[in-house]
């Protein structure tokens, strides 16, 4: 199958999982229900994800893939690192805080196995924060503000996020505009440089 057809495949059957996702939850969520959503063939599914975790985890790193670019490239680069923050914070919270994250967190949420909860905190944070690490130790290497640079990493995450995503989950908030995205990075990377000063 040539590449552009199978990324359109897949993007097919992520978004039927999504749906099965939103109307049965994790548990019932099986392959061949999906399967069926996405009107393509279960041998189709298994060759390609595994198995149900394996979806699950590939909807996450997709959904966390564009902040991973971003801190990739900014490393790659050599950006100002407290620029990069500023550029990762509204990428980071609309990945964290749209309709699929939320759906996948309120699942996990509600999935006794544990293993969505599992598969979310390896293929989102566990990829995402150490990159993150990386260009605050950059910063702090560069003398833009001081370590350690795996205690800033959390401030600046707590900063950043705080209670949203709870909040989101809950049904408590409703998506934010971009322009709320653009002013909690700014005060996040604000506040990184008041409480870790140079």
């Amino acid at each position: 199958m040539q590449d552009h057809k199978k990324e359109a495949r897949s993007q097919q059957i992520e978004d039927a999982a999504y749906e099965v996702l939103r109307d049965k939850g994790y548990g019932a969520a099986s392959m061949l229900s999906i399967a069926k959503k996405a009107k393509c063939s279960n041998e189709t599914m298994y060759r390609w994800y595994g198995d149900k975790v394996g979806l699950f985890r590939a909807l996450v790193e997709r959904n966390a893939q564009q902040a991973v670019t971003v801190l990739n490239d900014a490393l790659d680069q050599n950006v100002e690192p407290l620029q990069t923050l500023r550029d990762l914070g509204p990428v980071l919270l609309s990945a964290l805080l749209d309709e699929k994250a939320v759906a996948l967190n309120r699942a996990a949420a509600a999935d006794t196995t544990g293993e969505l909860a599992l598969a979310l905190a390896q293929a989102g944070r566990g990829t995402v924060a150490p990159l993150i690490e990386d260009v605050i130790q950059r910063a702090v290497t560069t003398g833009a503000i001081s370590g350690p640079a795996d205690e800033a990493t959390e401030v600046y995450l707590s900063l950043l996020i705080g209670d949203l995503q709870i909040r989101r989950v809950v049904a408590r908030m409703p998506p934010l505009e971009d322009a709320a995205y653009q002013h909690r990075a700014a005060r996040a990377v604000d506040g990184l440089k008041t409480l870790f000063p140079a």
